[in-house]
């Protein structure tokens, strides 16, 4: 619809121009020509005439004619208003032999002098600017097209990368909030079930507070990525192997709803402090966690590796199902993934770990379970993180 106003408009101007062109032009060779014949009659000699004019001298009986002129000349009607008395007729056109000629008639002396102008050269050339302008009316037409095309294109580009972002985020808000839901769901069940065995709970309700600040966490950073496409997170130092037990802690209940351990072990010397933004590793953590919860059957275990150095390794490790090893980049990619999900979790931690500048990868066979290996850089010089 853009590119059709587009075009109308343009072709509209082309054509408003054109005609424009066509008026003046064909006024202007009128008006020489008019102007050419009266000076032809007033002073230019039969034998002589300018070029493209013809003349006839008509005195008395006899009569003039200047070299190669029709033999149907003169225009008789025009030297009898003159012979009853006009001083001189100036004809628009005249059709003398088949062909289209400009007469001027003007007494000079006691003779009556007619000058006649041959039209077909002048009709030629308004043929020819004619052509001229309906090619270029043609030509503004496609180009408008074109120009109308590439505009539509540009002014439609920011609403297709709007809904891009829209989609996304509905996708990432989705998956990122399905599993906090999901654990403070399963926390607020044991709770539910403890308080009607008169147990205390105390400790149950301060982790389930401790999630619900953790789900605002996820909240607010759904909101900060729809308002920037890219957005530098605070840096500061975060302990994987602190968020590590945090998280088992978290999972305790849905793991041991679903008969499956985990475990948090730290390998070798060191610390594992690495500088980032704290909810989004928390997140990546998580979504590991619900990953293999996801595709770890009753009796199966989870173990968390960490061991320190220069890079920061975590390693989820689960005896499910597993994968096939020909399918891992797929298990990256949105929306593909392997069986039981849309693989949108793992391409968001990838997100996250290549925004805090570190790899992710992953090991499985189909029956023998899944391994992903996460290696950030250790706390000594801040990463440059991206949403």
């Amino acid at each position: 619809m853009i590119t059709l106003q587009i075009a109308g408009v343009i072709s509209l101007v082309v054509a408003l121009a054109g005609a424009l062109v066509y008026t003046v032009t064909v006024s202007g060779q009128d008006a020489a020509a008019r102007s050419d014949l009266a000076a032809a009659t007033r002073g230019a000699r039969v034998a002589n005439p300018p070029c493209c004019v013809w003349l006839v001298e008509v005195r008395g009986n006899a009569v003039h004619r200047s070299p190669g002129a029709p033999p149907e000349l003169p225009f008789t009607p025009d030297l009898r208003r003159v012979a009853r008395g006009e001083q001189s007729v100036i004809g628009d056109r005249a059709e003398i032999g088949g062909h289209d000629y400009l007469v001027h008639t003007e007494r000079r002396g006691d003779a009556v002098v007619q000058a006649v102008m041959d039209l077909r050269q002048q009709d030629a050339e308004r043929r020819r600017l004619l052509e001229t302008l309906a090619v270029t009316e043609v030509s503004g037409l496609l180009g408008s097209l074109l120009i109308g095309q590439v505009l539509a294109r540009r002014a439609i580009a920011p609403l297709g990368e709007a809904l891009v972002r829209q989609r996304r985020f509905v996708a990432d808000a989705s998956h990122e909030l399905r599993t906090p839901l999901t654990r403070l769901h399963t926390r607020a069940q044991l709770i539910a079930h403890r308080l009607r065995q008169g147990k205390d709970v105390t400790e149950e309700v301060d982790r389930l507070v401790a999630g619900t600040r953790q789900f605002g966490e996820v909240v607010e950073d759904l909101l900060l990525s729809a308002q920037f496409a890219r957005t530098q997170r605070p840096c500061r130092p975060v302990d994987l192997a602190a968020l590590a037990d945090e998280l088992a802690v978290a999972e305790a209940a849905r793991a041991e709803a679903r008969g499956v351990t985990i475990e948090v072990q730290r390998q070798g010397p060191g610390d594992h402090v690495v500088l980032g933004a704290e909810s989004a590793l928390r997140r990546v953590i998580s979504a590991l966690l619900d990953n293999a919860l996801g595709h770890t059957g009753a009796g199966g275990h989870i173990r968390l590796d960490l061991a320190g150095g220069p890079m920061v390794t975590l390693t989820v490790e689960d005896d499910g199902e597993g994968f096939d090893p020909r399918g891992t980049e797929r298990l990256f990619t949105r929306f593909v993934g392997g069986p039981g999900g849309f693989g949108l979790g793992l391409a968001l931690v990838r997100e996250v770990v290549d925004g805090h500048g570190g790899t992710i990868t992953a090991e499985g066979r189909l029956g023998a379970g899944a391994t992903f290996i996460v290696r950030l850089p250790a706390a000594t010089t801040p990463p440059h993180l991206d949403a």
